[in-house]
């Protein structure tokens, strides 16, 4: 059986795109040890992140935007970032000519809800602390959106992504409260 682990990173901030992962490892995965991407430290999440970059048998990163967020709702964007994670996965299988996936493929996603994917999908809480597929899509996508967050750091200084990433800590309530909404900013979320 192939298993496709999904995960999502970025549902609860108050700034930027959630980002999804989705992994396909291979057997060589087994001997690593993996967690959730929110039990590691950003060292180790990194050094992970380069590991299944370059080892896994194929992976694609999927987002949707703050704008998307607003539109749709915090829960549609995360199932359409996955989709297209999933997408991107499956362009890049087509690309390195890995066999379709087919029947004896399913899919876990970490949490209740499941993408519309063309294969079978299993939502499971805590699958990034059971299932290694679904910990690499953490950690892959922990690691996009954190270091797309680094990035928005440099563009809008003033509202310090690179030390909370969007999430609502009282620095950033503040910044936002102080300075307005950054270009970024989930409109439909409450700051105060």
């Amino acid at each position: 059986m192939i298993i496709c682990g999904i995960d999502e990173a970025g549902r609860g901030p108050l700034a930027g795109p959630v980002c999804a992962a989705a992994v396909i490892l291979g057997d060589k995965f087994r001997k690593y040890l993996l967690n959730d991407s929110k039990k590691l430290t950003p060292s180790r999440r990194n050094e992970l992140e380069h590991m299944i970059s370059v080892e896994a048998l194929v992976w694609g990163i999927g987002w949707a935007s703050h704008t998307e967020i607003d539109e749709i709702n915090i829960l549609q964007a995360s199932l359409l970032a996955m989709k297209r994670a999933y997408d991107e996965m499956m362009k890049r299988a087509g690309e390195k000519r890995i066999l379709p996936l087919g029947a004896n493929a399913t899919a876990i996603v970490d949490g209740l809800h499941i993408p519309k994917i063309d294969i079978h999908c299993t939502a499971m809480v805590k699958a990034d602390a059971k299932v290694p597929e679904v910990m690499a899509a953490s950690i892959l996508a922990k690691t996009a959106r954190d270091t797309f967050m680094d990035e928005m750091a440099k563009t809008y200084p003033l509202y310090g992504y690179e030390t909370h990433k969007g999430y609502p800590t009282k620095a950033h309530r503040e910044a936002v409260l102080k300075y307005g909404p950054s270009p970024i900013q989930r409109m439909t979320f409450k700051v105060n």
